[in-house]
């Protein structure tokens, strides 16, 4: 049950983390937003009727990491659950995207989860349960053309996670991941700007309505997994089994950035 359940979502101003933030109010729970743009946050708690918070937070910032949680804790005496969703996307080839910003993607993308991760883990082992989502990405699974940068942050988030939900064996605290594919939201004002990408994959879109359903389901089922939408489930575990020769069949099909 998700009542009263205190569960913090970075990267919630918009898109999945809000939508998300409106169902856990709906069920009872208190979502806590946390975002960059004071705002947007504005803008996105006018649209949440039940009890809520929000709280400006840069993920890259691990003073402000470390305030917002025992902020969190101070007021509410628990955090329950954190939902690690903060991130972003530039599709570009590798010779021309500079690496900077392969620095800035996995700085936000990646460090972002470690940083938020590690101020709210002694809070949840002290009280031996807590459970810690982390948004990947199919892309996490299945590298594609022009997504290096993208890509590879997500690869690490799924080995920080994989190697973290071992760690926390029988501490009473769970680590799961979320690996979606290309979801309708303002993600891909940045990452395709020119619509290319999103108008060939329209028929793999999801409605982020939908994605947010089933992340809410999923905090609430103790699962370690899940990956949407459920028909590329299948292939990510081709792809995973096979590489080389998924590369071979897919390449193609997946080249569509």
């Amino acid at each position: 049950m998700l009542k009263d359940k205190v569960v913090v979502i970075t990267g919630a101003s918009s898109g999945i983390g809000l939508l998300t933030a409106r169902l856990l109010s709906e069920e009872g729970a208190v979502p806590i937003l946390a975002a960059r743009s004071r705002q947007k946050l504005a803008e996105a708690s006018s649209g949440i009727a039940g009890k809520h918070e929000i709280k400006v937070l840069d993920v890259t910032r691990e003073d402000q990491v470390k305030q917002m949680i025992n902020e969190i804790i101070a007021d509410h005496g628990q955090i329950d659950i954190l939902l690690n969703n903060a991130g972003y996307g530039q599709f570009e080839s590798i010779v021309d995207m500079p690496s900077e910003e392969f620095g800035r993607m996995m700085d936000v993308n990646y460090m972002g989860i470690v940083r938020c991760t590690k101020a709210v883990l002694p809070h949840m082992l002290g009280r031996g349960s807590g459970r810690i989502v982390n948004v990947a990405s199919m892309a996490g699974k299945i590298g594609t053309a022009k997504s290096t940068a993208y890509t590879a942050t997500k690869h690490a988030v799924l080995g920080f996670s994989n190697a973290l939900r071992q760690e926390l064996r029988g501490t009473g605290v769970t680590v799961s991941t979320v690996n979606p594919g290309p979801i309708d939201t303002p993600f891909f004002e940045l990452a395709d700007p020119a619509g290319g990408y999103t108008s060939n994959v329209k028929w793999l879109m999801m409605k982020p309505e939908y994605v947010a359903r089933k992340i809410v389901r999923f905090m609430d089922s103790g699962k370690e997994e899940l990956n949407l939408p459920l028909k590329a489930a299948a292939a990510m575990r081709f792809y995973q089994l096979c590489p080389r020769l998924a590369d071979r069949l897919t390449y193609r099909m997946m080249n569509k950035k």
